[in-house]
């Protein structure tokens, strides 16, 4: 789909995500997601559906989370994401979901590929950034409060 604007049609993005403990990667996957659309939706996983996709709960609750990705210049605006992607497609009706690259050839990627493919919806992946991520924060944060992970 693409929705008119001023200038014309644009192309709507999508980029799901928990953004717990927001770090570079976090910022690297806002920013390049502009090479994929026109117009930026940040999904922001809820505490209860981050729980249920990774069995743990986020560190900084979602009202928290929101305010952050809504902040980021690269986000035209940022909604909350508690159903699957695809439900979430018929709410917003984007035209690309974004996803970092590790993603890309795995069981959940190509599956998410194969039920985007049905509505229309490219999936554009992008690198993942390695070096941080909010798993090894927390188990940072983990060892330094002498917590288990």
């Amino acid at each position: 789909m693409n929705a008119l604007n001023s200038e014309g049609p644009r192309r709507i993005g999508y980029a799901p995500g928990v953004y717990d403990m927001f770090h570079i990667g976090h910022l690297n996957i806002l920013r390049n997601s502009r090479r994929a659309c026109d117009y930026l939706i940040a999904g922001v996983a809820s505490d209860d559906f981050s729980r249920r996709a990774k069995g743990k709960s986020p560190v900084i609750p979602l009202a928290e989370r929101l305010e952050i990705v809504r902040s980021i210049r690269y986000v035209d605006e940022a909604v909350a994401e508690d159903v699957p992607k695809l439900e979430m497609w018929e709410r917003l009706r984007f035209d690309v979901i974004i996803k970092g690259d590790d993603w890309r050839g795995t069981e959940k990627g190509n599956r998410l590929e194969r039920e985007f493919a049905e509505v229309g919806v490219e999936v554009f992946y992008l690198p993942y950034t390695v070096h941080t991520s909010s798993t090894m924060l927390r188990q940072a944060l983990n060892i330094e409060l002498g917590l288990r992970a």
